[in-house]
């Protein structure tokens, strides 16, 4: 449910738009991954990782805005917050070598990150 206020204050807007950003990183890093297992460098995988958390944090911003001023739906926040956390660890994992992990929690990752651009273009 988004509300009026949510809609009129411009939480929905900004909310759409870093939605859809941080999905973007996210799928630019299956690109990056990819290209890293046909034997280029890793820096871009690693920078876009630095992308991602950053986006993911600002999208949790935005989610809280969304639901508290904005007296929208409280659940994109909290799923905003397990894309955060769920980033850190799938980052963690990664730099470990642990793909076995990392590339299932890329997958969620994106798989949530869809759910999250597709509920708010559909309000």
């Amino acid at each position: 449910m988004v509300t009026q206020v949510a809609q009129r204050s411009g939480y929905l807007t900004a909310f759409r738009i870093v939605a859809a950003l941080s999905m973007l990183s996210v799928l630019g890093q299956a690109v990056t991954a990819g290209q890293l297992m046909s034997g280029v460098t890793d820096a871009a995988h690693g920078s876009g990782a630095t992308v991602v958390h950053v986006l993911g944090l600002a999208q949790l911003v935005v989610a809280v805005l969304l639901w508290r001023p904005g007296r929208g739906a409280g659940w994109p926040a909290l799923v905003s917050l397990a894309v955060l956390l769920l980033g850190a660890v799938q980052s963690m994992l990664g730099g470990m070598g642990q793909v076995s992990l990392h590339v299932p929690l890329g997958l969620t990752l994106f798989g949530l990150s869809v759910w999250l651009v597709v509920w708010s273009w559909r309000r």
